[in-house]
């Protein structure tokens, strides 16, 4: 999805021009450009930046104030560079830019990736059954292709460090909830004191992998004509830690008919709710075959999942109700607001009732 640029927030194209020239990206030639900014990101902004024959996907960091450590491109460049070294499927970069004399901020360039991003449940309501079942088959063998990444190969060994990883993004989040908050809200300090009692007695993770942080169906680019995975996108919560937490946002973010609170988040509402896609009983099955996952790792992921998400959609609030942010969230404070309450609640739901009974709630 594209959409036309607001007054003032488009890419500086004769300094962005200026810069690719002299990284040797443009050549001598004389070259029209143009940049749309695709709509679907609500934290990131890309744009499709076509330079003569040539299109790339532009990234950097949203407008206003940020959260610390987020947003991080050279980071997010390393992370694509290793992933192409070992040919996962995600788009190839192409070029690192930290001056933030150019377009005032720092960003990186990609190839573009051509094929279909199913963000709404308009989009996915035109699959067949097949291919819904086709696309959801499609997703579990990416995630789990993902987590067996070969990291030395891919040069990411020393991304993170795996020990203790969910309890470092527990006080990750929590600090970023005082930062991002913008009214009191008591139910997400309770969810979080009932995600650390938990953690002191669940299962842990007997091996660190590669782990996307924010996995879900309008984070993939799918080859239409296969409905396999082309490109997975969007890697700025990427790190080495615990492969259950991925499946646990899937899970999330994943819709169902009979979903009750997961139908007030304003993310990809329904999209996963048609005839054909996999239930989230059935995604954890077909996870399970691969990898075992503890019943009481999941619950705690999962609910840890919730609590993060919804302090990702307070933080869209915030940057709305200060005129800071783009794209399909721009005019959402309400909206967001009412998610940041809703995946509170299901993360209670997910610790009293188990995953699949309580993200249905």
């Amino acid at each position: 999805m594209t959409a036309a640029l607001p007054v003032g927030y488009s890419p500086d194209l004769p300094a962005l021009e200026r810069w690719m020239r002299g990284q040797g990206l443009l050549g001598d030639e004389s070259v029209s450009m143009a940049a749309t900014l695709l709509t679907g990101g609500r934290s990131n902004l890309t744009y499709c930046l076509t330079a003569g024959p040539n299109t790339y996907a532009l990234r950097r960091p949203p407008l206003g104030d940020l959260m610390p450590t987020a947003h991080d491109m050279a980071r997010e460049f390393r992370i694509l560079s290793g992933l192409s070294r070992v040919e996962f499927p995600s788009a190839t970069p192409v070029a690192l830019c930290q001056d933030t004399d150019v377009l005032g901020a720092p960003f990186l360039l990609m190839r573009f990736v051509e094929g279909t991003v199913y963000a709404s449940r308009d989009a996915t309501a035109r699959l067949s059954a097949a291919r819904a079942d086709r696309v959801s088959q499609s997703l579990i063998d990416t995630l789990t292709a993902l987590h067996r990444v070969d990291l030395p190969a891919a040069g990411l060994a020393d991304l993170g460090r795996p020990d203790g990883y969910l309890q470092r993004q527990l006080v990750r989040w929590a600090q970023q909830w005082e930062l991002c908050k913008t009214r009191e809200l008591p139910d997400v300090a309770a969810l979080h004191r009932r995600i650390v009692d938990r953690l002191a007695s669940v299962t842990h993770p007997s091996a660190a992998v590669m782990v996307h942080g924010d996995y879900r169906i309008d984070n993939v680019i799918f080859d239409p004509s296969s409905d396999q995975v082309a490109a997975v996108v969007d890697w700025e919560m990427s790190t080495i830690g615990d492969p259950v937490v991925d499946l646990a946002i899937l899970l999330v973010y994943w819709t169902q008919p009979d979903d009750s609170l997961r139908s007030e988040v304003p993310v990809a509402p329904g999209i996963t709710s048609g005839p054909g896609f996999w239930s989230r009983a059935e995604i954890i099955d077909a996870y399970q075959r691969i990898a075992d996952i503890p019943a009481d790792r999941l619950d705690v992921s999962c609910a840890f999942a919730c609590y993060k998400l919804a302090v990702i959609m307070e933080s869209i609030r915030q940057r709305v109700l200060a005129g800071a942010q783009l794209g399909s969230a721009a005019d959402q404070a309400s909206e967001m607001g009412a998610a940041t309450v809703a995946l509170t609640q299901m993360g209670h739901h997910v610790l009293d009732s188990g995953a699949v009974m309580g993200l249905a709630s």
